[in-house]
């Protein structure tokens, strides 16, 4: 990490509302090192990891909600737990990130990175008081085969919450997040936009449609004025390679405003969906600083600036 960064992070080392590395860490090597890939191929360890995130929620203090399907022989199920709001319970922040890995993949940065930051934000909320409620979702097949069908998680949590009438203001997805390069030429990009945005895969992005514009805005605002990680964001179509490709897209289908957290996955990182990406590949440092200024920013959310 750049001295400046680490600088940053050690000067916030001791709140009361900190993020460790080291957490972190442990959340990373247990979902893709001791329990690996992790899919309805792989059933029992599908398993092991959602029992994993309902231990960490129970330790912290929360009830879990288990949304329950059955899909390729295999009872799956999406998890929640909620953060209730003091001033405006009915409004809800919604957090998510997939939990289960591609085939083949320990899915160490897709997604346990996305799992261990949501589970820290989530344990720095237990002992918050938000005006709005925060709802952190662990979705469920996100990866193929069952990404963009009826069987994906988040779109079966989703078409539940409309159904429900659920106030959701604000849905973010916390996907593939632990990947940091500071090489010339270690981003990658879609066509065209590599002559708007820099080189270096060194930044955290925040990436909506245009209906979620606003709302992104005011996230990458908080997010910065309490991070010193860079970050980028970008609204635009969804049919650009990778602008869609996480469980926000289940929730902009359902007419809800939503945004994708990412590192940019395979635009930067030369692991994305292979046995290599395994614990080791994780830049914790860095994933600790974004992880603490996603805090921030949900804080800032959920209090309705």
């Amino acid at each position: 990490m750049p001295p400046e960064l680490a600088a940053a992070g050690a000067g916030r080392a001791t709140s009361a509302f900190a993020v460790e590395a080291d957490a972190l860490r442990r959340h990373i090597e247990v979902l893709a090192g001791e329990i690996g890939e992790r899919n309805v191929f792989r059933a029992p360890a599908l398993q092991a990891a959602a029992d994993y995130i309902a231990g960490q929620w129970r330790e912290q203090g929360y009830q879990v909600v288990c949304q329950t399907y059955r899909t390729r022989g295999v009872l799956c199920a999406n998890l929640e737990v909620t953060r209730h709001g003091t001033s405006r319970p009915r409004e809800l922040i919604l957090v998510g990130a997939h939990y289960d890995s591609v085939i083949g993949s320990p899915g160490a940065n897709d997604n346990g990175s996305g799992v261990a930051a949501m589970l820290e934000i989530s344990r720095l909320f237990a002992a918050a008081q938000p005006a709005r409620s925060v709802r952190f979702v662990a979705f469920v097949n996100e990866e193929p085969p069952f990404f963009f069908w009826g069987k994906m998680g988040s779109r079966v949590y989703a078409r539940a919450a409309r159904a429900r009438g659920d106030n959701i203001r604000l849905m973010i997805s916390l996907e593939t997040i632990g990947y940091y390069r500071d090489e010339p030429g270690s981003q990658r990009y879609p066509p065209l936009f590599r002559w708007c945005y820099p080189d270096r895969a060194n930044f955290i992005a925040f990436v909506s449609n245009f209906r979620s514009r606003r709302a992104m805005l005011s996230a990458v605002a908080a997010f910065r004025s309490h991070c010193a990680l860079p970050v980028e964001h970008v609204s635009t179509f969804a049919w650009i390679p990778g602008v869609a490709w996480s469980d926000h897209y289940s929730f902009w289908r359902n007419g809800y405003r939503a945004l994708m957290v990412t590192d940019t996955a395979f635009y930067r990182y030369p692991h994305y969906h292979t046995a290599q990406d395994t614990p080791g590949k994780i830049d914790y440092g860095r994933l600790a600083l974004a992880t603490q200024g996603l805090y921030h920013a949900f804080s800032a959310m959920a209090e309705g600036h």
